[in-house]
Protein backbone atom coordinates (compact mmCIF):
# COMPACT_ATOMS: atom_id res chain seq x y z
CA UNK A 1 0.00 0.00 0.00
CA UNK A 2 2.90 2.40 0.61
CA UNK A 3 3.85 2.26 -3.07
CA UNK A 4 0.28 3.10 -4.10
CA UNK A 5 0.20 6.06 -1.66
CA UNK A 6 3.53 7.35 -2.99
CA UNK A 7 2.29 7.17 -6.58
CA UNK A 8 -0.94 8.92 -5.61
CA UNK A 9 1.04 11.74 -3.96
CA UNK A 10 3.17 12.10 -7.11
CA UNK A 11 0.04 12.27 -9.25
CA UNK A 12 -1.57 14.89 -6.98
CA UNK A 13 1.63 16.93 -6.90
CA UNK A 14 1.98 16.84 -10.71
CA UNK A 15 -1.71 17.78 -11.18
CA UNK A 16 -1.20 20.79 -8.89
CA UNK A 17 1.92 21.78 -10.86
CA UNK A 18 -0.08 21.59 -14.12
CA UNK A 19 -2.80 23.83 -12.64
CA UNK A 20 -0.17 26.39 -11.61
CA UNK A 21 1.46 26.32 -15.06
CA UNK A 22 -1.91 26.72 -16.79
CA UNK A 23 -2.57 29.76 -14.60
CA UNK A 24 0.81 31.23 -15.62
CA UNK A 25 -0.05 30.68 -19.30
CA UNK A 26 -3.44 32.40 -18.81
CA UNK A 27 -1.72 35.33 -17.06
CA UNK A 28 0.85 35.59 -19.86
CA UNK A 29 -1.90 35.60 -22.53
CA UNK A 30 -3.80 38.32 -20.67
CA UNK A 31 -0.62 40.39 -20.42
CA UNK A 32 0.12 39.90 -24.13
CA UNK A 33 -3.42 40.94 -25.07
CA UNK A 34 -3.11 44.09 -22.94
CA UNK A 35 0.17 45.04 -24.63
CA UNK A 36 -1.33 44.43 -28.08
CA UNK A 37 -4.36 46.58 -27.21
CA UNK A 38 -2.06 49.34 -25.99
CA UNK A 39 -0.10 49.22 -29.24
CA UNK A 40 -3.31 49.55 -31.28
CA UNK A 41 -4.19 52.70 -29.35
CA UNK A 42 -0.92 54.41 -30.32
CA UNK A 43 -0.70 56.36 -33.60
CA UNK A 44 1.34 54.77 -36.33
CA UNK A 45 4.81 56.21 -36.66
CA UNK A 46 5.69 58.17 -39.75
CA UNK A 47 7.76 56.38 -42.33
CA UNK A 48 11.46 57.16 -42.05
CA UNK A 49 12.81 59.20 -44.97
CA UNK A 50 15.41 56.49 -45.62
CA UNK A 51 12.58 54.01 -46.28
CA UNK A 52 10.92 56.10 -48.98
CA UNK A 53 11.19 54.71 -52.44
CA UNK A 54 12.72 56.62 -55.29
CA UNK A 55 10.67 57.67 -58.30
CA UNK A 56 11.79 56.73 -61.78
CA UNK A 57 12.82 59.76 -63.78
CA UNK A 58 10.39 60.75 -66.49
CA UNK A 59 7.30 59.09 -65.05
CA UNK A 60 4.10 61.05 -64.47
CA UNK A 61 4.51 60.61 -60.72
CA UNK A 62 8.09 61.97 -60.78
CA UNK A 63 6.99 64.89 -62.96
CA UNK A 64 4.14 65.55 -60.53
CA UNK A 65 6.58 65.65 -57.62
CA UNK A 66 8.74 68.15 -59.49
CA UNK A 67 5.68 70.23 -60.43
CA UNK A 68 4.43 70.42 -56.84
CA UNK A 69 7.93 71.14 -55.54
CA UNK A 70 8.26 73.97 -58.07
CA UNK A 71 4.90 75.42 -57.06
CA UNK A 72 5.89 75.30 -53.40
CA UNK A 73 2.39 74.32 -52.25
CA UNK A 74 -0.15 71.52 -52.78
CA UNK A 75 -1.94 71.44 -56.13
CA UNK A 76 -5.38 70.22 -57.18
CA UNK A 77 -5.39 67.27 -59.58
CA UNK A 78 -6.69 69.44 -62.45
CA UNK A 79 -3.81 71.89 -61.97
CA UNK A 80 -1.36 68.99 -61.91
CA UNK A 81 -2.74 67.56 -65.15
CA UNK A 82 -2.60 71.00 -66.81
CA UNK A 83 0.99 71.42 -65.61
CA UNK A 84 1.91 68.03 -67.05
CA UNK A 85 0.22 68.84 -70.36
CA UNK A 86 -2.20 65.93 -70.03
CA UNK A 87 -5.91 66.07 -70.85
CA UNK A 88 -8.11 67.07 -67.92
CA UNK A 89 -10.66 64.28 -68.21
CA UNK A 90 -12.04 61.68 -65.84
CA UNK A 91 -9.71 58.92 -67.03
CA UNK A 92 -6.57 61.04 -66.55
CA UNK A 93 -7.74 62.27 -63.15
CA UNK A 94 -8.46 58.75 -61.92
CA UNK A 95 -5.22 57.36 -63.26
CA UNK A 96 -2.89 59.96 -61.78
CA UNK A 97 -4.77 60.43 -58.50
CA UNK A 98 -4.82 56.65 -58.03
CA UNK A 99 -1.06 56.49 -58.48
CA UNK A 100 -0.49 59.38 -56.08
CA UNK A 101 -2.95 57.92 -53.55
CA UNK A 102 -0.78 54.81 -53.27
CA UNK A 103 2.11 56.93 -52.05
CA UNK A 104 -0.21 58.85 -49.70
CA UNK A 105 -1.47 55.59 -48.13
CA UNK A 106 2.09 54.43 -47.52
CA UNK A 107 3.06 57.82 -46.09
CA UNK A 108 5.73 58.30 -48.74
CA UNK A 109 6.57 61.37 -50.83
CA UNK A 110 3.01 62.71 -51.30
CA UNK A 111 0.35 63.98 -48.91
CA UNK A 112 -3.32 64.75 -49.46
CA UNK A 113 -4.20 67.93 -47.53
CA UNK A 114 -7.63 68.21 -49.20
CA UNK A 115 -9.77 66.10 -51.55
CA UNK A 116 -8.14 65.74 -54.98
CA UNK A 117 -5.29 67.95 -53.80
CA UNK A 118 -1.79 66.59 -53.47
CA UNK A 119 1.25 68.03 -51.76
CA UNK A 120 4.61 66.74 -50.65
CA UNK A 121 5.42 65.31 -47.24
CA UNK A 122 8.43 67.65 -47.24
CA UNK A 123 5.98 70.54 -46.94
CA UNK A 124 4.59 69.02 -43.73
CA UNK A 125 8.00 68.22 -42.25
CA UNK A 126 9.33 71.73 -42.84
CA UNK A 127 8.62 74.64 -40.53
CA UNK A 128 4.93 75.05 -41.15
CA UNK A 129 1.86 76.14 -39.27
CA UNK A 130 1.37 72.66 -37.82
CA UNK A 131 4.48 72.84 -35.60
CA UNK A 132 4.72 74.48 -32.19
CA UNK A 133 7.44 77.13 -32.07
CA UNK A 134 10.39 76.52 -29.74
CA UNK A 135 9.53 79.62 -27.71
CA UNK A 136 5.86 78.69 -27.26
CA UNK A 137 4.65 79.38 -23.72
CA UNK A 138 7.78 81.32 -22.73
CA UNK A 139 7.53 84.92 -21.62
Amino acid sequence: MALRDNLQRLITKKEQEIVELEQKVRDARIYLQAVQDSMKALPREAVDASQTRELRTGTAVAKTRDLIKGAGHPLHITDILKGLGKPVDKKSKLSLSGSLAGYVREGQIFSRPAPNTFGLIDFQNGKGNDEIPDDFGKM
